[in-house]
């Protein structure tokens, strides 16, 4: 396979965290330090999507791009800036700092295996319930049920062809799903912990210490 590629999404505002979570301090570095580490060690290329206030600022990144208003438009941005010649692209989330190099190679080599998509996930163990105003309407069957992370790496054409469509989606797996496309799971890592509460900081800050 020809190069690989990996795109960085670190445009969130964190209206939910109550700061840009990406750049908070974890462990001596930002956030989103410890994803572009991890990213840089298994690409040939690295772009960084961050906030269009911070798109001037320098990183350790081949690009540094403005995100938009979704996730998908995001990511979208972050592919336009990749090279044709890539083969092989990465999605990563930046609020997911714990995800090691060995997690990423493992994706690239399930798509260099073949693969149009490779996601790592592991096995919902929680029972599941469907709860509308307060009250239990269905307990869902979790058999079959994977909880999905980021790095997710995927064959390029596939992924432009599928976020061509202008689709929307909560990771892009589901745009290739969609399409048709060959998405394969391989084992997800416990301690990738995404960063969506001040608790999480905690729980990465002893996951990478």
């Amino acid at each position: 396979m020809g190069p690989v590629w990996a795109v960085v999404v670190a445009a969130g505002s964190g209206d939910r965290y109550g700061t840009a979570k990406q750049y908070e301090r974890l462990v001596g570095r930002r956030v989103l330090d410890w994803s572009l580490a991890a990213a840089r060690a298994s690409a040939a290329g690295l772009v960084l999507v961050v906030p269009g206030e911070r798109a001037f600022e320098p990183e350790e990144a081949d690009a540094v791009v403005a995100g938009g208003d979704t996730r998908s438009i995001s990511v979208r941005a972050g592919l336009a800036a990749v090279p044709a010649d890539a083969e092989v692209i990465v999605i990563h989330d930046a609020a997911r700092p714990a995800a090691s190099r060995a997690l990423f190679s493992a994706v690239i080599r399930a798509v260099n295996d073949g693969a149009d998509a490779a996601i790592p996930g592991l096995p919902v163990v929680d029972t599941l319930k469907r709860v509308r105003d307060g009250v239990v309407v269905e307990t869902i069957d979790r058999r079959g049920l994977w909880s999905v992370q980021t790095p997710q790496a995927f064959r390029a054409a596939v992924l432009r062809a599928a976020h061509a469509t202008g689709g929307e989606a909560t990771d892009d797996a589901v745009l290739v799903e969609e399409r048709g496309g060959r998405v394969v799971v391989i084992p997800g890592e416990p301690t990738n912990i995404k960063l969506t509460s001040p608790d999480d900081l905690l729980r990465l800050t002893e996951a990478l210490s």
